[in-house]
Parts: structure tokens; sequence; C-alpha cells
């Protein structure tokens, strides 16, 4: 059910999801943490001041992220990208063994996930990272339903395809 707009208590309810605003910024930002805070910041104050107003169409975490997506968007257009989200996962420090093999898994992981589409990359975030349903997924990144299960679908198997020979490799 959701809540009715004039009962929520936005700065207790930004309190309460922000471990989760702040993996989404960081996924809006490509991982940069600087960024994802400002932008986090930018849409926290959106929410407060009135400026990004819950009206109740969807539950206030969704709009939230909503929200974060469009200020990343914003912030994205007035800055270029200086460099490739593969150059700045890796980690020249030696690691042990197991740990070098998750760190290395993690890596190729994120560097598949930065070959996806925008919004193949965005709907894989929300569903797996955030627990949001596909449907949620879609009021955050304003497409309809069945553009976002599309993107979902397409996006799973084009990460499949692109860990494939990894995955072989691992074996």
């Amino acid at each position: 059910m959701t809540p009715d707009p004039s009962e929520v208590d936005a700065r207790a309810a930004l309190a309460a999801l922000h471990a989760d605003c702040y993996g989404w910024a960081l996924a809006c930002c490509e991982r940069e943490r600087e960024r994802a805070q400002d932008v986090l910041q930018k849409a926290y104050l959106r929410v407060l001041d009135g400026s990004a107003l819950f009206r109740g169409a969807s539950s206030f975490r969704s709009f939230v992220f909503g929200v974060i997506r469009t200020v990343a968007r914003e912030e994205r257009r007035r800055r270029p990208l200086v460099a490739l989200l593969a150059e700045r996962l890796v980690d020249p420090a030696p690691l042990p063994d197991a740990v070098a093999g998750a760190a290395e898994r993690r890596t190729r992981l994120l560097v598949a996930l930065a070959r996806l589409s925008v919004r193949q990359r965005e709907v894989l975030e929300l569903v797996f990272y955030h627990g949001l349903t596909i449907e949620e997924a879609a009021r955050v990144m304003g497409v309809r339903s069945g553009s976002a299960r599309r993107h979902y679908e397409r996006g799973k198997t084009r990460l499949r395809a692109l860990l494939a020979p990894e995955l072989r490799d691992d074996g």
C-alpha cells in the first residue's frame, strides 16, 4: 500500500533509506564516491525543500531513487567522463589468493556491467542490488514496465554472454 504523501516524514524516511540511497547513487555515478555523495546531497535537498515532491504514486523508496537518478543524469551532462570504469577498479596492491580471486570476479562483473546499455545496467542494479521489483525499477527509470522487463531480460542475457568465457576459465 502506498503511503499518504502528507504522512511521510521525509527526514526519517531518508535516514532509514540512506545506505540503499548511497548504493544507488554510487551506481548512478559510475562508482565515483565523491560524485555520488554530491548527487545524494543534492537529491536529499530537493526532497527536503519540496522541489522534488512526493505525490504517493509509488513507494517513497522508488520516488527517492528516481530523484537520485535524475540528479545524477544532470550531473553527468555537466561533467565529461575522464576515466573508464575498468581503470578505476584495478587495485595494484598484492592480495592473498582467495581475496584476489573474489576481487577479480567482482572486477570482471563490473566491467561486464559497464558494457551493457545504460538502461540494462540500471534495471539490473535496481533489481539485484537494491531489491526493487521490475515495476518499481521502471518507475525509478521513468519507463514503462514492458520496456523495463525487456531491458532486464536483454541485460541478463548480455551479461551471461559477456561473463561466459570467464565462467568457463574459472570452472
